[in-house]
């Protein structure tokens, strides 16, 4: 595929496009990604109409948890980044939940066993023991996580080479272990390794700026020249093609199941 916008349109248009959020609608037609058999989402509402109190944490902008039909009378969200905040405040404040500013790396702010499903679509880190503290006996974990070198095709393209340390660093064996430590009971884990297209070089300054941990410090400045050179491969080739992977773990915490 080839474009006949300039790398410099292209950048400007991807660098002062808004990140908030986790709507990922500004790739449409600009950068594909195959979806992970299991649907998350829907997995994700219909446990939350079987929930009488359920935790998001780190919600983003919401979108994931509003997408569900149904939200259990006591529905509370957590995260971090202040624009976020403000974003998911205004979508799901009308549907009856509750948005809590809580940085990602501090205790949860609620008492424990206070919630029967906590869930969490795509964290940045997994506090199990913090998991395991507010659920119910009987309550359950219910997450999408990136999986080891997501999209590292793109990362390598920047930075180099990456150590086998940092590829495996989110196996889901070590969310397996973490969550047997932390106390839960894990049921089900699930793997995918998912195709992803970018067709010009917007798509992957736009993807770097919005998945900041992917290229930490990442600036178009910085990295004009790599850029230049990808905007010139892409148009040459053809779309570069990177692999997501994702897994889904639900862990149960033992004990009995809290009443409906």
């Amino acid at each position: 595929m080839t474009t006949s916008r300039t790398f410099e349109d292209l950048v400007a248009e991807a660098a002062a496009a808004p990140v908030e959020g986790w709507d990922f609608s500004w790739f449409e037609g600009r950068a594909t990604e195959e979806r992970p058999p299991w649907g998350y989402a829907r997995a994700m509402g219909e446990r939350l109409a079987q929930a009488s109190a359920a935790l998001d944490l780190q919600t983003g902008g919401g979108e994931v948890l509003a997408s569900a039909p149904e939200l259990p009378r006591l529905t509370v969200a957590t995260e971090g980044w202040p624009p976020n905040v403000a974003k998911a405040t205004a979508l799901l404040h009308p549907l009856g939940a509750v948005v809590v500013a809580s940085p990602e790396d501090a205790p949860l702010p609620f008492a424990d066993a206070a919630f029967d499903l906590v869930t969490s679509r795509h964290p940045v880190a997994t506090y199990w023991d913090e998991i395991a503290r507010v659920l119910r006996p009987g309550g359950t974990y219910f997450s999408q996580q990136v999986g080891p070198a997501s999209v590292f095709e793109i990362v390598e393209y920047f930075l180099g080479a990456q150590p086998a340390r940092t590829r495996n660093r989110r196996h889901p064996e070590h969310a397996r272990a973490a969550a047997g430590t932390a106390g839960l009971e894990v049921v089900d884990l699930r793997t995918a390794r998912l195709r992803m297209e970018f067709h010009d070089v917007g798509a992957v300054v736009h993807f770097l700026r919005k998945v900041v941990w992917m290229v930490p410090g990442f600036t178009v400045e910085a990295y004009r020249d790599r850029l230049m050179t990808l905007h010139d491969r892409i148009e040459k080739d053809g779309p570069f093609v990177a692999h997501s992977t994702r897994y889904l773990i639900e862990a149960r915490k033992p004990g009995r199941s809290p009443s409906p």
